[in-house]
């Protein structure tokens, strides 16, 4: 979902022989499809360094590599260099509360309450929620809360402690049970839960559980203690220099560290393959078809379907060799990973990446497990790609016109206009360019190239939702299938002239975040720090939200799978005559209370006693000099230019100077009362 680069690559294979002649003499086809999979994503889907590994009945078959860990010392990635695993994490946040479950200490189906007593919310209905349901993404909670979750070089736990907090305040989107949607908030309560059985820090219970008894050395936490120079360094676009070091401090969610071959150790366990970890039970339970028990996409081709914690346990295109495959993937700002196993046969992979996306790593990781099943001789051939015949447009029956209109999803809403048998449709998913869509019969719309269709689908809790299935190919690497809910059709929401007039003015509005620590890796991309409001004051909403009055819009889309996911209200207030928004009990500012950097030759900026951080526009006065910073070590600030990118930020280029560019922002973040002596200078 990165922008393609290409960079430096070398490529080092390790095998570990296994008691058959199978190693000797068989591996040759599998190392090879690994190596040129590995070099392609280096090459040209924004790697730098990747890590993939086999293990087959518990032994290391095939481990590999490619690209570089550090681009300023050239040294390659090897066996041994740590990554981000990103939300594979999730699938040990289960197994920790499984363990419990095997030693009589929780059971799944209980209500949450019953072991977290402060565990409320402003909704009756959380009352329902059960371990499964965290497990399983079913819960009903809005999905996520990523203030403070993401730092570099900062473990602050803040986000772990705060959360039965923010809570108390929130109410659920959904029955708890009535459909799957990807929900990290689960797995922080899941964490929260081991925490409060065990007696245990998080951190403290995987090691004694798992990494003490697997020997696993190199997977840890951002609470662990270690050495970090054996993580993988990570880059952004337009940062020649490499990152700081990535702290994921939703750990349950998305923290741990590892190696591919740590990574493949542990779906060994997954898999039941160590009772003495994890009970046979626990494992196929985490194998069920949590999916089918809500409302789900009718296909069952896919890449996604929940089990408890895996993505999916029916993965395509395993099923169409009658081949049971889990898969389970992770994404960071940094990191991506994905861990596919196939329980019958006791095989697993995993690969690992600093840059590129989950996606291209489990793309891989199927092809080269396929090669690798095939020359084990469990299955014949591995069978083509699919092909499609171009869409041919027919007459379009009158009735579907009546799809046309406002669809939403979390935080995006389209105008969808069906003319003469034709949709345009906006990009979708981060995976799929915008495009035209043609009628081509049977309810179906296809694209010109015809791999991929849309239909309109009324699902069983009443809603209509817009559908996306086909086969996304990615040069040099294979397909994947994907079939999901993209929108939901909404409402007409009537208002009133003042409500109306409220949400007009904040259309196109941008708000600025207050809450994040300087540390965070958002103000290393500005986007992530800013919420555009988009209003269609005709029918009632604003960025996927149902508008209540003329301060307030409460979540509008119940989409099972991913796009419903991290769903919000929008709350507005005032204060001093400046507008502001609170989402997830996170605070923003409105781009019209931002105040100009306006001043002469020297003066001092200062945090406010609440924390918050401070943000200032670039105005005329100040455009084109050049601005140094004496800022004390728990300060910082960023750069941006009037499109958003990012000029400096200190925490990463350690550079207390800049040009400032006309129309763009600064902002300063740091401990309460921290003091910024600030010297601006005519270039």
């Amino acid at each position: 979902m990165k922008k393609m680069v290409s960079v430096w690559m070398t490529t080092m294979l390790l095998t570990v022989p296994v008691a058959s002649a199978f190693a000797q003499t068989t591996q040759d086809p599998v190392k090879e499809k690994a190596k040129i999979l590995a070099s392609k994503i280096v090459s040209d889907y924004g790697v730098s360094g990747i890590q993939y590994a086999i293990r087959d009945h518990g032994s290391v078959v095939l481990s590999g590599s490619a690209g570089v860990k550090d681009k300023a010392a050239d040294s390659p990635v090897t066996k041994d260099t740590m990554f981000g695993i990103g939300s594979i994490s999730k699938v040990y946040a289960t197994a920790a509360a499984l363990k419990l479950a095997d030693t009589n200490r929780i059971e799944l189906d209980k209500p949450l309450t019953t072991y977290l007593k402060d565990f409320k919310m402003a909704d009756e209905r959380y009352k329902k929620i059960t371990p499964r349901m965290l497990m399983n993404h079913s819960s009903g909670l809005y999905g996520s809360h990523y203030e403070n979750g993401f730092l570099f070089d900062d473990n602050d736990t803040r986000t772990h402690d705060e959360l039965l907090a923010k809570l108390r305040s929130e109410h659920l989107k959904a029955d708890p049970g009535e459909f799957s949607v990807y929900c990290n908030d689960g797995f922080q309560l899941l964490e929260i839960l081991v925490e409060r059985i065990s007696g245990l820090s998080y951190s403290e219970f995987l090691k004694t559980h798992f990494s003490k008894p697997l020997d696993l050395n190199s997977t840890k936490t951002p609470r662990d203690t270690f050495d970090r120079t054996k993580l993988a360094k990570t880059y952004a676009p337009e940062i020649d220099q490499a990152l700081p070091v990535e702290n994921v401090n939703l750990i349950g969610t998305g923290g741990i560290y590892s190696t591919a071959e740590e990574v493949s150790k542990f779906g060994d366990v997954l898999i039941g393959n160590r009772t003495d970890i994890l009970s046979e039970k626990s494992a196929k339970a985490m194998q069920s078809h949590e999916y089918r028990k809500g409302v789900w996409v009718p296909e069952e081709t896919n890449s996604l379907n929940y089990g408890l914690g895996w993505d999916a346990v029916k993965l395509a295109p395993f099923d169409d060799y009658g081949i049971t495959a889990l898969s389970k993937g992770g994404d960071t700002q940094a990191y991506h990973a994905t861990l596919t196993a196939l329980p019958e046969h006791d095989i697993s992979i995993a690969v690992l990446s600093s840059g590129g996306s989950s996606a291209y790593n489990s793309v891989a990781a199927t092809n080269i497990l396929l090669e690798y099943i095939k020359t084990k001789g469990i299955i014949k051939e591995i069978l083509p790609e699919k092909t499609f015949p171009p869409a041919v447009k027919v007459d379009m029956p009158s009735e579907l016109q009546a799809y046309s209109g406002l669809y939403g999803a979390t935080d995006k809403m389209i105008n969808l206009e069906i003319k003469n048998g034709e949709i345009d449709l906006s990009a979708a998913g981060g995976l799929i360019p915008s495009q035209k869509f043609v009628y081509t019969g049977n309810g179906q719309f296809k694209n010109k190239e015809g791999n991929l269709t849309v239909s309109f689908d009324r699902a069983k809790n009443g809603k209509t939702y817009l559908k996306f299935n086909g086969y996304l190919s990615f040069p040099g690497l294979g397909q994947m299938v994907m079939a999901t809910y993209e929108y939901q059709k909404l409402d007409r929401n009537p208002l009133d002239p003042a409500t109306r007039k409220a949400w007009d003015q904040r259309n196109g509005k941008r708000y600025y975040a207050l809450d994040e620590k300087i540390t965070s890796v958002g103000y290393g991309n500005q986007a992530l720090l800013t919420r555009e409001i988009t209003v269609n004051a005709d029918l009632g909403y604003a960025s996927g939200t149902k508008i209540v009055n003329p301060n307030k819009a409460v979540n509008a889309v119940t989409i099972p799978l991913i796009n419903g996911r991290d769903s919000f209200d929008l709350n507005f207030y005032k204060k001093n005559h400046t507008e502001y928004l609170t989402i997830a009990g996170q605070s923003y500012i409105h781009e019209d209370g931002v105040q100009p950097f306006s001043q002469g030759s020297s003066a001092i900026r200062s945090i406010s006693s609440n924390g918050q951080a401070a943000w200032y526009k670039i105005d005329k006065q100040s455009a084109g000099r050049v601005l140094t910073v004496k800022a004390p070590a728990s300060g910082g600030f960023a750069v941006y230019d009037a499109k958003g990118k990012l000029v400096n930020f200190s925490k990463i280029s350690k550079n207390y100077s800049a040009v400032l560019p006309e129309g763009g922002l600064i902002v300063f973040g740091g401990h309460a009362g921290d003091v910024f002596k600030i010297d601006l200078k005519t270039k």
